[in-house]
């Protein structure tokens, strides 16, 4: 793990900003972040905070993948500023443990979301409770009562 040099912080923040929104880079990543590189290709693989690991950069499309702890640095008010999903508390517990999130659970969701994006799934009162992909858009998640919205790919509970 290496101190990050204003390039490199630069560069991970700007990726921030892209895919989460204006903004989200400087909060996601503060100046004392630790970054690890792949060491057969030397590009960036994991953003480090306090020892944490917050997202792992993936090399098939350049962007983000959170962990919960990123999840929550994006949080603002009880909301992350986009790509969030909100679900009902009846099955947040699933969730937390890392079951996917069925469009008949969720009250609310970000408009902006594409299919295979990378989402925030949190509870009623705001919690993070899980990250992963979004299979559906924002609005069809909203609107379809069947199937699987959003694939998690970690809960905040882990179970072994």
């Amino acid at each position: 793990m290496s101190d990050v040099n204003n390039d490199v912080l630069v560069k991970i923040r700007k990726v921030g900003n892209y895919q989460f929104g204006k903004g989200a880079g400087d909060k996601l990543f503060p100046d004392r972040v630790k970054v690890t590189f792949s060491k057969r290709t030397g590009r960036i693989r994991h953003v480090y905070l306090d020892g944490k690991l917050l997202a792992t950069l993936k090399p098939n499309d350049g962007f983000f993948s959170l962990t919960i702890e990123g999840a929550e640095r994006l949080l603002e008010n009880g909301k992350p500023n986009s790509l969030w999903v909100q679900v009902t508390n009846d099955v947040a517990r699933f969730v937390e443990k890392g079951s996917d999130v069925f469009a008949k659970h969720i009250i609310d969701a970000d408009r902006e979301i594409r299919p295979m994006e990378e989402v925030i799934v949190v509870d009623k009162d705001g919690r993070v409770i899980a990250v992963g992909k979004a299979m559906l858009s924002g609005d069809e998640m909203k609107t379809f009562t069947r199937g699987i919205a959003v694939k998690v790919r970690r809960g905040r509970i882990r179970e072994n």
